[in-house]
Formats: structure tokens, C-alpha cells, sequence
């Protein structure tokens, strides 16, 4: 590999042909500020459209200025990187965006994690010299994300995950000039195209352009409500992340914490979804194998490979880019809706509580759960299974808004009996984990022998697609993994084109899997962060006591009670959906109240 050397700053580099002056000045401790660029490495993907100017540096021997994210290092380049020139050329850019960018700092659901804030705090940006017309566009609402494109840049980094990570393909910039604008196809609303709600494009977006749409006021209104019983629900992922809110390093596992804090907010039960996860398994694990028995019986009906259904992202996925694979999920509810749905009624009826008098509130790394929950076939007589959803940063804050000191707080249990769960469901909340977790139990149920080791190292990993084939005493098993939508598109065109020889296929929306949500603190795309929360992931399912989902006391003492044995009538209609064909029309339902918005 040919070496390039050069000079920045008084400090020689030497960097291989092909670096950019920003990466090569990163490398000798030089610290360029952007705000389009953005690099990925979980990734290996970069966004640098060179659009912002904020990075621009002075090279020796050119007359202008340089953008540093896309201008290639060269022999015997000496560059500086914060002369007067630049300082008072950057101050400049940075305050004429500012100019045309709404003062709602104090109101911005992005305050204090604004990569433009933080900018012009750093450069000493006290008054704006410039003034002038503004661009104005109208709010757009969806059930999970909302849009707020006066906060807009131009950065252009939701386009890049929109199209290039997740293949989506929603946003982009249209119109020219003054009224350039990141946006669907003809400026339509979210919810009328083929949006996901994966929220990918919230967790890079550098402002508060794009937001989720939160529920926090609507949480707390139903805690001070005395005629309400408020459960609350905390996916796995959450516990492996939270703590980096208050300072904790990432990785650090707070599930005793968490449910500390959640007493304290005033929740009257603190359930874990793993419960519900557990549950999952016994469903889903039950509809492959026998789906994969008729199909060993010679059955040409049977639809392989199955594929699992609990991220309401890639299910949104499938039904507008792949509509003629819609019988090939499993009809299997995700965990976040088995719960509702047990909560409903089973808890419900427990309790002597009417539903309506019920409020399910979940906690989820993910932003396309505010969609999912508003889905209208998970509701009775317009009572939703699940009430409100606030994201893991949604929690934090509220964490913080009720003065808790949350890093000094007691490791308390969850309550029970949903509370109970083993450690095949908290590793749903990684890449590869809700397969392992259905392999743990669909092993045993098929082969009628314990497992000889209870993980399964081949399963895991960060590749965006893997595979991997598990002997089931004879009968190999050709399992299919991937994490991010663009990933989980070249397998899908695998099935529709009849290539697939998987007999099973987990997908996740997201990158690293719900560990990576868009809900989670943000991560800005450093690997090391998200290989640290899927440690913490692996590390609490070592710790239980119990390891398989088919092994959970309360999930048998479920089925005893109330639903008899999975895919009975009575759990098909409660932990069961259908999917629906969306690639013309675009639904309307999932519409959070406005009263959701009033914090």
C-alpha cells in the first residue's frame, strides 16, 4: 500500500493514498469539527457529501480553503487546521446556519446532545451577524418519529443510513437553493410512505430535525391518575444501555437499578419483557418445528424458512417491499405484544381490573415500537394491548426529572409473575439471540435430550449476514442471521427468487440488533460500544439461573391457567397476528393522540 507523508499542524503523518486530511489529522490528535461528515465504523460506512464547510482547513500553496472530509491527503501537504483564517471562516458558516435555524434550544427535544449546539458553544458563538428570511416547513407527526425540518442542515446523514444502510430508500433531498429539504417523495408525510419507523435516521441525525414522537407527559399524567393500575415492561436491550445516560461505562448491566428507579416513578408493577420473550419462544419455537416436521413429511405447502416476527421495523419491511413473502413470517406476536396482550387479560382479570383501567407502558430501545403498539390489530374495542412506549432516552429523562440518583440506587427484582424469565430471553436483545434463544428450546422439544451446551457460539457475532447449521441429532438445521435492513433485503430477494436453503431466519432492523435501536443513548457509530453492550447481554444470560425458555416456571404456570399449550385456540388469539399487504397503500392507523405530545 503506497504511503502518502504530510504535515498538519506543525505534526508530521504518514497515512496510506486514499485518506482524507480529516482522517489523517484525527490520527495525529488533531481535532477538525464537522457536522455532515459522519463515519460508521460498526459499519464501514461514511458520509461525507462535503456539504457543511464547517471542516474546511488551509493547505499550503491553494488559494481556497478546503473541505478536510473530502479532500484527499497528498505528498507534502502542510496544512493548518485552526488559523485565523479558518477560525473566523468556520464562525462564519457555523452563524449562517445558524441564522436560518429556529432558537428553541430550551424546548428542543435534542438539547444537550446537539452536535450544532455544542459547535457554537465551542466556538464562543454569542450574537449572529446575519439575518434574513427562514426556511419554514410544516411539522410532520407520524405514530413514532417526528420531523421538524426548519431544524434541518442538510447534513444529508439520514439519507445515507435511509438508503445506503437500511435500503429503505424514504428520504431524500429534493427541491434546490433555499428550499432544499431532506424528505419523502414529494414531501408526503412519514406515515404515507414506506417508513419503517427503525428510527436509524433519528440516531444520527446531528440536531432535532428528526425526533421520536414522545409519550413521557402521557406516561406521567397516567401515574398521577389514581383510577389507573400503570404495569410497566423493559426489553432486554434497555438494561445492557441505560446506565451510559448517567455516566456508567458502556456495557454496564443496571437491570437491579432500573427496576428501582421504575418503582420509584410510581409504576404499581415492574414486569420484564423477557417474560414475554420466553413466552415468544414457546410460540415461535412451537410453530417451526411443526412447520419443519410437515415439511419432513413430505408436505409441499409448508412455507420455509420461517422467519421470526418480533421487530415491528422489518415486519413494516416485509409488508411494503415484500408482499408476496407475507406467509413466510411466523404469525408469532413480538414480545412487547404478548405482553400487552397476557397483561390485558390474564394480569387483568387477576387483578379484577377492567382493561381500559389497565395501563401497559413499555420501556424499548426501539422507536418503531411507538408504531407497533398503535397497530389496530392490537387492539380491543380501541383499547390498545399496549398503552405508551418511551424509548431507553425517554426513560433517562424521566429518570432525571424525578431526581433520582440513580447510580446510588439498590439492585431490586422485578415483580411477579411476569417478572420471571430466564436467560434465553434476555438475549433477544442482540443480534443472533432470538435464533439461539428458539434453538435452546426447539432442540430439546425435537430431539428430546438436553442440549450438550447451552450456547451457541456459532450463532453469534457482528457480520451483518451469517449462517450457520445446527445438527438436531441428525437433522441439520440451515439457519440464516441478519441485522439492518439492507442485509435482510439480500436475503428476502434470496427466498422470492427460491435460493433460500435456510429452514430459519432471524432478522433485526437494526444495526447490532435492538442493542444498536433508535431509541438507545446514542452510540454515533463506534463498534466498540455496541460489541460492549452485547457482552453485558451475554454476561446476564450466563448469570441465570435458568437458561431456556421452556424451562421458566411462570411461563408453565401461563399455560396451566390460561392458555392450555402453545398455539392452542386460545394463545393463537391472543399471541398471534396476520400481516398485510402495503406496498400500494399506505395504512393510517398507529396515530398517537395530540395529548400524547403535551409534556
Amino acid at each position: 500500500m503506497k504511503m502518502v507523508t504530510l504535515t498538519i499542524d506543525n505534526k508530521t503523518v504518514e497515512v496510506p493514498k486514499g485518506t482524507t486530511v480529516l482522517e489523517a489529522a484525527a490520527k495525529v490528535g488533531v481535532e477538525i469539527p464537522t457536522l455532515c461528515h459522519m463515519k460508521l465504523d460498526n459499519l464501514e460506512i461514511e458520509n461525507k457529501p462535503g456539504g457543511c464547510r464547517v471542516c474546511l482547513v488551509e493547505i499550503q500553496g491553494r488559494k481556497n480553503l478546503a473541505p478536510s472530509c473530502v479532500t484527499e491527503a497528498t505528498d507534502g501537504m502542510v496544512i493548518k487546521s485552526s488559523s485565523i483564517r479558518v477560525i473566523n471562516t468556520r464562525r462564519t458558516i457555523v452563524e449562517l446556519i445558524l441564522s436560518d435555524h429556529p432558537a428553541e434550544c430550551l424546548t428542543c427535544a435534542k438539547s444537550g446532545n446537539c452536535d450544532l449546539q455544542s459547535l457554537a458553544i465551542k466556538m464562543g458563538i454569542r450574537e449572529l451577524h446575519f439575518s434574513g428570511e427562514k426556511s419554514v416547513h410544516r411539522e410532520d407527526k407520524s405514530p413514532a418519529i417526528i420531523r421538524d425540518m426548519d431544524k434541518c442542515i442538510m447534513c444529508r446523514r439520514c439519507e445515507t443510513m435511509c438508503n445506503e444502510v437500511q435500503t429503505v430508500g424514504v428520504l431524500s433531498a429534493i427541491n434546490r437553493g433555499f428550499n432544499s429539504v431532506v424528505s419523502p417523495a414529494f414531501e408526503q408525510d412519514l406515515q404515507d410512505s414506506a417508513c419503517t419507523y427503525c428510527g436509524q435516521c433519528v440516531a444520527v441525525c446531528p440536531v432535532g430535525a428528526l425526533t421520536e414522537r414522545d409519550q413521557t407527559g402521557a406516561v406521567i399524567r397516567a401515574l398521577s391518575n389514581p383510577d389507573k393500575t400503570v404495569v410497566v415492561q423493559t426489553a432486554p436491550a434497555v438494561r445492557a444501555a441505560l446506565g451510559e445516560e448517567f455516566g456508567q461505562e458502556a456495557g454496564t448491566l443496571v437491570t437491579g437499578k432500573m427496576a428501582a428507579a421504575l418503582r420509584r416513578l410510581g409504576f404499581n408493577y415492574v414486569f420484564d419483557t423477557d417474560f414475554a420473550a420466553d413466552l415468544t419462544i414457546m410460540e415461535e419455537g412451537t410453530e417451526l418445528l411443526d412447520r419443519l416436521t410437515r415439511h419432513l413429511n413430505g408436505d409441499s405447502t409448508v412455507k420455509l424458512p420461517i422467519l421470526t416476527s418480533c421487530c415491528p421495523a422489518w415486519v413494516k419491511f416485509i409488508e411494503h417491499n415484500f408482499p408476496s413473502l407475507l406467509d413466510v413470517p411466523s404469525t408469532a406476536k413480538s414480545p412487547q405484544q404478548m405482553f400487552g396482550a397476557v397483561a390485558k387479560n390474564y394480569f387483568a382479570e387477576k387483578l379484577n381490573v377492567d382493561r381500559k383501567k389497565l395501563v401497559v407502558v413499555s420501556i424499548m430501545p426501539c422507536v418503531a415500537k411507538k408504531y407497533e403498539r398503535g397497530r389496530d390489530e392490537f387492539a380491543v374495542d380501541g383499547n390498545s394491548d399496549v398503552d405508551f412506549v418511551l424509548t431507553t432516552r425517554e426513560l433517562s429523562h424521566l429518570i432525571k426529572l424525578a431526581n433520582i440518583d440513580f447510580n446510588t440506587l439498590p439492585d431490586e427484582e422485578f415483580d411477579q409473575p411476569m417478572g420471571m424469565s430466564t436467560g434465553a430471553s434476555v438475549i433477544f436483545g442482540t443480534t443472533g439471540g432470538v435464533i439461539e434463544a428458539a434453538v435452546r428450546t426447539a432442540y430439546e422439544l425435537y430431539t428430546k435430550k438436553p442440549l450438550p451446551k447451552v450456547e451457541f457460539e456459532e450463532l453469534r457475532g457482528m457480520e451483518g449476514l451469517r449462517h450457520a447449521t445446527i445438527d438436531f441429532a441428525g437433522l441439520p438445521l440451515h439457519i440464516g442471521i441478519a441485522h439492518g435492513l439492507g442485509n435482510a433485503r439480500k436475503l428476502l430477494e434470496e427466498i422470492a427468487a427460491g435460493r433460500s436453503q435456510y429452514h430459519a431466519i432471524e432478522i433485526m432492523s437494526c444495526p447490532g440488533g435492538c442493542i444498536g435501536g433508535g431509541g438507545q443513548p446514542f452510540h454515533h457509530g463506534k463498534s466498540e460500544i455496541l460489541k460492549k453492550r452485547q457482552q453485558a447481554i451475554y454476561q446476564e444470560d450466563r448469570k441465570k439461573p435458568i437458561r431456556k425458555s421452556h424451562e421458566n416456571p411462570f411461563i408453565y404456570q401461563l399455560y396451566e391457567e390460561y392458555l392450555g399449550e402453545p398455539m392452542s385456540d386460545k394463545a393463537h388469539h391472543l399471541l398471534h397476528t396476520k400481516y398485510f399487504d402495503r406496498s400500494t397503500v399506505f395504512e393510517q392507523d398507529g396515530n398517537a393522540s395530540e395529548t400524547d405530545d403535551k409534556n
